[in-house]
């Protein structure tokens, strides 16, 4: 049975939600949930292999490249990345365009070089460095 090896300390609400699913079943299936579960215990699994650096699928500049056709065009050259990280420079850098003018080029120059370098952190926490986040790009 399920209980707790300490009566005076409550239950967790998984607690007692896998003590009701184990009472709900039958015994060749409460054997092999045991047997599972102590499989889980022993923790003997495989290392999981480190995963391997995906490679960037460049594809050029068009000419007359809009910010927003970069933006897509970048998310879907280095799709490893996370996004989060990325959102609040590639925002900066979209407002310096659209609010205060500052040419389509050297915004696309800039977000160029911030998923250059994300892509770099990519490749260094893969290898279990550091990132080595600079800050946000000057707008």
């Amino acid at each position: 049975m399920l209980t707790p090896k300490h009566p005076a300390i409550p239950a967790s609400p998984e607690e007692r939600h896998l003590t009701r699913l184990y009472r709900s079943l039958g015994e060749a299936d409460r054997h092999a949930l045991i047997a599972f579960a102590e499989f889980l215990a022993r923790d003997e699994r495989p290392a999981r292999t480190p995963e391997q650096p995906r490679e960037p699928a460049h594809v050029p500049r068009p000419e007359g490249e809009t910010v927003v056709a970069a933006i897509r065009r970048l998310s879907r050259t280095y799709c490893m990345l996370d996004r989060g990280p990325i959102f609040h420079e590639t925002s900066a850098l979209m407002s310096a365009h659209v609010l205060q003018g500052r040419e389509a080029s050297q915004v696309i120059d800039a977000l160029e070089a911030l998923f250059e370098r994300q892509y770099q952190d990519y490749l260094t926490r893969l290898q279990g460095g550091e990132s080595t986040q600079d800050g946000p790009a000057r707008p």
